[in-house]
């Protein structure tokens, strides 16, 4: 069989001819191969979100808290109070919110001993504790700039503003005075009513006050207590006095009213003399035996 090769004929005028064409062979087309998912950018997009939950989850982490018992937070968001957590316990919260942390328990400030003059003058020394408490949390965070130091300053202010409004001691004549060393009760009112009233501002409550410690200043302590000495022996002697007197008059009544003897007014006076003599002297009375008669 003879294969017509000639470039010019075509297949069909080949085959008009008697000769014998041999088709083509058709071209082997290869199937697609299918290309892989690009793996890359799913690994990007996992990565992008759990670095997102990590985020989320560290920030909302910071909304929880725990209060102890008389314990509170005064959360603020951005500036604006959002109120006060004042139940113990476990807490979440919003956590763009800050959590100010304020105790509630009460407190003992044992103020610095203070140098003053009282009503009259005289220089003292004077110093007082106070136990107070935090009432109103909003009061004490945001009405005064530190509460703590506003308690400090105005309890020594009190103490200084009540040691000049009283007397260390009574004067002559005035029994009915309220002075600071014979009335501590009233006057620890008085300082506990003075200390809410400037305290109240700032949210805090004053459960008590007290005088811790009082005395005259060491330049007039020598003087004053010299003064108080003179004073108790003057006291003293009035009592006996009176005490005296009383024993003589009950001695005559009796004598007179029992008719033991009959005195006359020289008498009398002579015998109140020596027993005036025998109750208020200060050593003991030495008797005298008189031999002869009462004028003589």
């Amino acid at each position: 069989m003879r294969v017509y090769e000639e470039a010019r004929l075509s297949a069909s005028e080949a085959r008009a001819k008697g000769l014998t064409v041999q088709d083509p062979v058709p071209p082997v087309r290869a199937e697609p191969r299918p290309i892989p998912p690009d793996r890359t950018a799913l690994y990007g997009v996992g990565a992008v979100v759990g670095l997102v939950v990590a985020i989320l989850g560290f920030v909302f982490f910071f909304g929880f808290f725990t209060l102890q018992p008389n314990e509170a937070r005064v959360l603020i968001l951005f500036g604006a109070y959002r109120g006060t957590v004042r139940a113990s316990g476990f807490f979440w919260t919003n956590p763009f919110m800050s959590k100010k942390r304020i105790s509630l328990r009460s407190r003992n400030l044992n103020g610095d001993m203070l140098k003053v003059n009282d009503k009259r003058g005289n220089p003292i020394e004077i110093a007082a504790v106070v136990v107070w408490r935090v009432e109103d949390t909003a009061q004490a965070m945001f009405d005064v700039d530190n509460y703590e130091e506003y308690v400090r300053v105005q309890s020594e202010s009190a103490v200084r503003h009540l040691a000049s409004e009283y007397a260390y001691d009574p004067a002559d004549g005035e029994g009915a005075e309220i002075t600071l060393r014979s009335n501590t009760d009233e006057v620890s009112a008085a300082l506990a009513k003075e200390l809410q009233a400037r305290l109240q501002k700032a949210g805090v409550v004053v459960e008590e006050a007290r005088l811790t410690h009082l005395a005259y200043a060491p330049e007039i302590a020598g003087a004053m207590l010299r003064r108080q000495q003179a004073e108790a022996v003057i006291a003293a002697r009035q009592k006996i006095v009176h005490g005296a007197v009383s024993m003589v008059e009950m001695a005559l009544q009796d004598l007179s009213a029992k008719q033991v003897v009959q005195l006359d007014e020289e008498r009398k006076a002579s015998m109140v003399s020596n027993l005036l003599v025998v109750l208020c002297g200060e050593a003991e009375a030495q008797p005298v035996i008189n031999t002869g008669t009462l004028y003589h």
